[in-house]
């Protein structure tokens, strides 16, 4: 994007030209796969104590390859200079930019747009096992999402919501996953229909969310796509660099001793919440376990279909232990058969099912969150979840004006009962 690109033509959103109560908002979102970036823009419209989100249109971009490529390359545990993390946070919040402008372009002008930025490093403290063998709980400590939010509000005039994890973390949360506090109000109709229902997102990392009358509980499993995709990468095994369609999978089989060895990892011991990322499951600690267990030469569907099996079993461990019913998944493992089928397999007594059913298109669900947490913030409401581990609620975010002054509506007292996407 041209540093001097006009924005004159592209302002924040009137109210005169949407319903009364409406809030237009784009959400942007790039996960741990580290492909690019996902974007909706939503119009909310309260209605009585619940909301209703209209997905107005959705828009997504690559990452051009070479940045992805540097992106990659400066991603823990290789080492990286305080020049490269300042190129790669004004090319990201570019990349971003180019693509909120698109959404304007197309859809209007925002009220606000609502970017998570890309995660390159979610520092948690590992946990310490006690003398019993149990692991202590861990503490997450900080997390830095590159994407400088400038760039946005420049191309946009809208301004943006940014910097969403810091506060919860700084509460004592994880910061992660913040997906709960969505799927406790897409899940609300099926609590009070009796369900006990959970939602699953597999990306990089899979992350998981039991909701009860209680409230609700998010945690993540452990990898979904972060090792699989590392491997078909790292081998060259298909140009998109992921086992598309779950084919090299399905073409293996599942090597029990590696599999017992990955199960292994203290992580899978620990009680929610926790939080994890590729900080811990990347190429290098798969070819550490790879190396322990002497199978460095095991055919790529045979490894594939080991690292399927793993995510299924962490899942469904996690899912049978919560008691829950049916089961919404989102992300692009969601459109892996390998891992739906054994999802399904591995939790006969759990209806498993697609956000889709939920009206949330599986790649839409994430960049509908950020939208969800910027409507929180534009009115003043509390979006971290007791689930994370924080001290208690806390306004997320960091606001970054757009052409004009800053002006929040009043904040509202109460936040909703449910949402639905119509």
């Amino acid at each position: 994007m041209s540093p001097g690109r006009p924005t004159a033509h592209l302002h924040q959103r009137s109210t005169a030209d949407q319903p009364e109560g409406a809030v237009r908002i784009l959400g942007l979102m790039s996960g741990t796969s580290h492909d690019g970036i996902d974007g909706a823009v939503v119009e909310f419209t309260p209605q009585g104590e619940g909301l209703i989100a209209r997905v107005v249109t959705h828009v997504s971009a690559a990452y051009e390859p070479g940045l992805r490529d540097r992106l990659v390359t400066a991603l823990p545990p290789a080492p990286t200079t305080l020049a490269e993390v300042t190129r790669l946070d004004t090319q990201i919040g570019q990349a971003f930019a180019e693509l909120a402008a698109r959404a304007v372009e197309g859809a209007g002008p925002m009220d606000l747009v609502a970017s998570h930025g890309q995660t390159v490093f979610h520092w948690v403290e590992p946990a310490s096992e006690s003398s019993t063998g149990t692991p202590s709980t861990p503490a997450a400590r900080g997390t830095l999402q590159l994407g400088q939010p400038a760039w946005i509000a420049e191309a946009t005039g809208a301004p943006v919501l940014a910097d969403v994890r810091a506060r919860d973390i700084a509460a004592g949360g994880h910061g992660a996953p913040l997906v709960g506090l969505l799927d406790e109000l897409l899940l609300a109709d099926r609590v009070r229909a009796g369900a006990r229902p959970a939602a699953l997102n597999l990306g990089g990392i899979a992350n998981v969310s039991v909701v009860e009358d209680a409230g609700v509980r998010a945690w993540d499993t452990g990898p979904a796509n972060a090792l699989m995709d590392a491997v078909v990468r790292d081998r060259g095994a298909h140009p998109q660099g992921y086992d598309a369609d779950g084919a090299l999978a399905a073409a293996g089989s599942v090597h029990a001793p590696l599999l017992e060895s990955l199960l292994a990892d203290p992580y899978y011991r620990q009680a929610p919440p926790k939080s994890t990322g590729k900080e811990l499951f990347h190429l290098d600690y798969l070819r550490a376990v790879l190396a322990r267990t002497d199978t460095e030469a095991l055919p790529i569907e045979d490894l594939l279909a080991t690292l399927a099996e793993l995510t299924v079993h962490t899942v469904a461990r996690a899912l049978h232990d919560a008691g829950v019913s049916e089961l919404y998944a989102s992300g692009g493992g969601a459109r892996n058969p390998v891992l739906m089928s054994g999802l399904r397999r591995a939790l006969p007594s759990v209806q498993v099912r697609s956000s889709a059913d939920l009206g949330v298109g599986e790649q839409e669900k994430e960049a509908l969150l950020m939208a969800l947490l910027g409507w929180y913030a534009w009115h003043g409401l509390p979006a971290s979840m007791p689930a994370s581990g924080a001290r208690g609620p806390r306004l997320l975010g960091s606001l970054t004006p757009g052409a004009g002054p800053l002006r929040l509506p009043e904040p509202r007292e109460q936040p909703p009962a449910w949402l639905r996407v119509g």
